[in-house]
């Protein structure tokens, strides 16, 4: 499904992206792990066609997504969806609209069928008694799962989350996470999640990679990366200052 192969990046003379390699397959949910500010949004960013490579290349359903451009580009980019760290929802806009709005700008739906697709959509995020409600008179999680709806609602192949859980407490992080699980079982897209929100995450991905230096130091199941014993991955998931992993 996704494939980025020996990738360089750099901006202004910073290295971000050293010869990454990454491979996900269709229908995996894939958590990609490491220290802020090293890239990773940089790299969904690459893999949904919005920056280039300055060398290597990125392939999604094998096509090369660096040789794409004008109306090929835009088609391959309705495969995916985009769940922003902080929701992007339109404030002037109610809870419906905003979740409506994919489907009225993309497709030739009537409003009948667009209210049939997206009233059942609100009802999967528990947000349907909310469909008149405007961003400001909602929760975080609210925003959150109207958000998602929003991504959910054009029905994408491929799904990337960008912390998804930022910001939000615990337990209700929790739940955005429970449902994009569900999400995840109901669609069955490939789906990229970065995040911090260790371990939690882990519960809801079938794969693991983790990302330092510009490139994957290491990638695999949960079980596979413990039983490597790798240091960098034992430090970020404790959260200790002492280790591989320099803190400034």
């Amino acid at each position: 499904m996704i494939i980025v192969r020996d990738a360089y990046k750099s901006f202004n003379g910073n290295q971000v992206l050293r010869g990454l390699n990454l491979e996900i397959r269709e229908g995996e949910m894939f958590a990609l792990i490491g220290r802020s500010g090293l890239g990773k949004s940089v790299l969904l960013k690459h893999i949904i066609g919005l920056m280039r490579p300055d060398k290597g290349e990125i392939f999604v359903d094998d096509q090369n997504i660096c040789s794409l451009r004008g109306k090929q580009l835009v088609a391959l980019r309705q495969k995916f969806g985009y769940l922003f760290q902080e929701g992007a929802l339109f404030d002037s806009m109610t809870v419906f609209e905003n979740v409506a709005f994919p489907l009225r700008e993309k497709t030739a739906l009537k409003e009948t069928e667009i209210r049939e697709r997206v009233l059942p959509e609100l009802e999967h995020m528990g947000l349907k008694k909310d469909a008149q409600k405007y961003p400001a008179e909602l929760s975080g999680g609210m925003r959150k799962r109207t958000s998602l709806a929003r991504a959910m609602i054009m029905q994408p192949s491929i799904m990337l989350f960008d912390e998804p859980t930022t910001g939000l407490d615990p337990i209700i992080g929790q739940s955005i996470l429970n449902y994009i699980q569900l999400c995840h079982r109901r669609l069955g897209f490939t789906g990229i999640i970065v995040t911090h929100d260790v371990p939690r995450v882990f519960s809801i991905v079938q794969k693991i990679a983790m990302m330092d230096a510009g490139r994957i130091i290491i990638n695999g199941t949960y079980d596979e990366i413990v039983s490597q014993d790798n240091p960098e991955f034992k430090q970020f998931l404790s959260g200790s200052i002492e280790g591989p992993l320099h803190y400034v």
